[in-house]
């Protein structure tokens, strides 16, 4: 019995070695059409952000914007950044960076390698400079956006012609701005660690070689409507609608000097300056104060009226408690006016 010749075997075809191939290809050629796209969106975004803030009266301008990070970034470099908002604070910064995933483009982190310089509408400029320098905003729907800072090592250089800046410099400086939309709220909170004070100013003569530390936590109530073209009317705006800031706590230590409090109401009057009242804690509360009226800070009388009142309400461990009023423009410690209240946004 003969066996029949088996038929020859077939040619695999190749077409399933080429697919994933050309599925890759095309993935690429996808992801790099949307990302170009994403960027050009970023370029219009901050363009259109630009004129919004131009037309409320800020100036906003930069030498160059380089946009990269490709595939999965998007980086935006500006150099000669600056940006000055109606009464005349500003920053500027040689180099501004700023990074954001393609997956989450409302998220940003943003540094300032090189420095900042910020400047003051009476004080003039104040150079920074440091380790790090970097912020982050998100959330950028929300009112308030979240925003964060943060700056380690820093140190605080006036500019030629400037006034003194309170700080020399500081192991850490932190910011945070954080929105609650279901209660209508923000929480704001300072924090400043191992300040070394300028010598020649209020903080030297109170803190001498000491550090310095600053602490600051408060709730914004009604912040939808923290809108305005600018500054001033953002404010007013506000206070309208019932706004108020809450105290959570605060303290300046200086020294062996320490101001605090853990409760108290601020609002805006309608001249621009602070309204509220703070309940305050002092230690070493009439040395403090001597030094203020020394640096003319306070007029020397005053200051020698509020030293005594701090000195008649001293309990244990040299701490006085006493209340300071911010009302009708003036700022008082018990029945002792110190000067005007803080200044909010300047009266028209």
């Amino acid at each position: 019995m003969s066996l029949h010749d088996l038929p020859p075997p077939r040619k695999r075809s190749r077409l399933g070695l080429y697919v994933p191939f050309v599925l890759a290809v095309l993935v690429v050629i996808a992801w790099t059409a949307g990302w170009l796209w994403v960027r050009g969106e970023v370029r219009t975004r901050m363009d259109r952000s630009v004129e919004m803030l131009k037309r409320a009266g800020y100036e906003v301008t930069w030498k160059d914007r380089g946009i990269g990070g490709y595939p999965f970034r998007f980086n935006v470099t500006l150099t000669e950044a600056r940006v000055r908002e109606p009464s005349g604070w500003a920053l500027e910064a040689p180099v501004l960076e700023a990074q954001s995933r393609v997956s989450s483009p409302t998220s940003w982190v943003i540094a300032a390698p090189e420095g900042a310089t910020f400047v003051r509408p009476m004080g003039g400029p104040v150079q920074v400079k440091g380790k790090v320098i970097r912020a982050s905003l998100t959330h950028l729907r929300e009112v308030p956006p979240r925003f964060s800072f943060e700056g380690v090592d820093l140190t605080f250089q006036p500019g030629a012609g400037a006034q003194p800046f309170g700080l020399e410099a500081a192991k850490r400086v932190e910011f945070h701005l954080r929105g609650a939309k279901e209660l209508d709220e923000a929480l704001v909170s300072v924090r400043v660690e191992d300040g070394k004070a300028r010598l020649a100013g209020l903080f030297g003569r109170i803190a001498g070689e000491r550090p310095v530390s600053i602490v600051w936590n408060a709730t914004l109530t009604k912040i939808s409507a923290f809108t305005g073209s600018d500054w001033p009317g953002a404010v007013r705006h506000w206070v309208d609608a019932g706004g108020r800031m809450t105290l959570r706590e605060a303290g300046v230590t200086a020294g062996e000097a320490v101001l605090g409090s853990n409760s108290g109401t601020l609002t805006v009057a309608a001249d621009g300056r602070l309204s509220g009242v703070l309940d305050v804690t002092l230690r070493q509360g009439p040395r403090a104060l001597g030094a203020m009226g020394e640096a003319g800070v306070i007029p020397q009388e005053r200051a020698e009226a509020a030293a005594a009142v701090a000195a008649a309400r001293e309990g244990t461990g040299d701490v006085a408690r006493a209340t300071i009023h911010f009302q009708a423009g003036q700022t008082t410690l018990g029945p002792v006016a110190l000067g005007p209240s803080p200044k909010v946004y300047g009266s028209r």
